[in-house]
Formats: structure tokens, C-alpha cells, sequence
């Protein structure tokens, strides 16, 4: 099972949930889950999103590969966060993609330039 890490009120990041965390993340809170993986992965939960939304959370997914990490992905998936119901569960497989878009979502917001934040991100070995 992975680990669920909190990075603040709004937001916390993940690798591949379970079924049994997905329950847990509902039970503690979370109004929506965002998704950074692909359906051609392996080791998807299969049907994830209607598991999600039978829970009655938001369900957003938005395939990002590492290697994909850009300005226009990091475009799509603030937007996705700025729209959807806090706080938010973002994952992917291992959680290296979800905490690299998330601590560039908050670096951009804090007023750092994207390239910046790509940067720093680099230097931490996420990308």
C-alpha cells in the first residue's frame, strides 16, 4: 500500500492507490482525486473512476509521463486543481510525478517562474 503524504490543507500526493485507500481517502476527507496516470500503465486500478465517483468524489485524469512534464502540462493539471473541490489527492505510480507537479504548482504560485520550478525540481532528482 502506498503512502498517502500530506503537503498541505489542500493537497496531498500518492502513488498508485488501492481500492481500501481510496475508501480511507473519502473517510478522511478528500473531495477529489486526481490522476497523472495513463490507462496503458500497468497497475492501474481498474475502473478508477467510477470507484472514485461512487464515493462521491470529484475524479479528474490527466496523463502526464515524467518525460511529458512542460509548461502545458503544468497548465492543465493547476487548472484542474484550482477547479476541483479541496483538498485533493494527486497520484500516479510512484508518487516521483505527483510530488514534481505539486511542488511546481506551488513554486509557480508562490511567484517562482516556471522555468525555475522545473529547475529546482531537476535538482531534487523528481524529473
Amino acid at each position: 500500500m502506498n503512502t498517502v503524504r500530506k503537503i498541505n490543507d489542500q493537497l496531498a500526493i500518492a502513488g498508485q492507490i488501492t481500492l481500501e485507500q481510496l475508501q480511507q481517502i473519502a473517510d478522511e476527507g478528500y473531495k477529489s482525486v486526481l490522476n497523472l496516470r495513463s490507462s496503458d500503465e500497468t497497475g492501474c486500478l481498474e475502473y478508477e473512476q467510477e470507484k472514485t465517483e461512487f464515493l462521491e468524489l470529484r475524479y479528474i485524469n490527466l496523463p502526464i509521463k515524467a518525460e511529458g512534464i512542460n509548461h502545458q502540462a503544468v497548465l492543465l493539471v493547476s487548472q484542474a486543481i484550482n477547479e476541483l473541490p479541496k483538498p485533493i489527492l494527486i497520484h500516479c505510480d510512484n508518487s516521483i510525478r505527483s510530488a514534481a507537479i505539486v511542488l511546481i504548482y506551488i513554486a509557480t504560485k508562490q511567484g517562482i517562474t516556471f522555468d525555475n520550478a522545473l529547475q529546482q525540481t531537476i535538482n531534487l532528482g523528481l524529473l
